[in-house]
C-alpha cells in the first residue's frame, strides 16, 4: 500500500507564503511523477503543478512565477513553495503520485488533502 501524507496548509494573508509537503510511503519501487491539485468549493479539481522524478515541471498558468514545485527522490517527498498568495488560491490542495510498486506495475495515489486559506 502507498500512502501520501500532506502537511503545511493553513491560513495566510494575501501576499504571504506557505510551503506544502507530501511524503509518499509504503511499497514504492519508484516514483514517476508527483504533483499538486487543488479544489475550491463548487469547482473542479485542477492541476496546480507537477514534477517528474527527473525534474521536469509543469504549472498551471495561474500560479506560474509564484509557486515552485520540487521533489526529493531520496525521501519520496514533493514540495510546493507558494509565494505571493492570492485569495483565489484558497482551496483544498491534494497531493498526487504516479507510483511504480514494481518494475511493471504502477498506479496513481492521492493524499487526503490539506486546506489552504488566503484571507485578510
Amino acid at each position: 500500500q502507498v500512502e501520501l501524507v500532506e502537511s503545511g496548509g493553513g491560513l495566510v494573508q494575501p501576499g504571504g507564503s506557505l510551503r506544502l509537503s507530501c511524503a509518499a510511503s509504503g511499497s514504492i519501487f519508484s516514483i514517476n511523477a508527483m504533483g499538486w491539485y487543488r479544489q475550491a468549493p463548487g469547482k473542479q479539481r485542477d492541476l496546480v503543478a507537477a514534477i517528474t522524478s527527473g525534474g521536469s515541471t509543469n504549472y498551471a498558468d495561474s500560479v506560474k512565477g509564484r509557486f515552485t514545485i520540487s521533489i526529493d527522490n531520496a525521501k519520496n517527498t514533493v514540495y510546493l513553495q507558494m509565494n505571493s498568495l492570492k485569495p483565489e488560491d484558497t482551496a483544498v490542495y491534494y497531493c498526487y503520485a504516479d507510483v511504480l510498486v514494481s518494475a511493471t506495475m504502477g498506479f496513481g495515489s492521492w493524499g487526503q488533502g490539506t486546506q489552504v486559506t488566503v484571507s485578510s
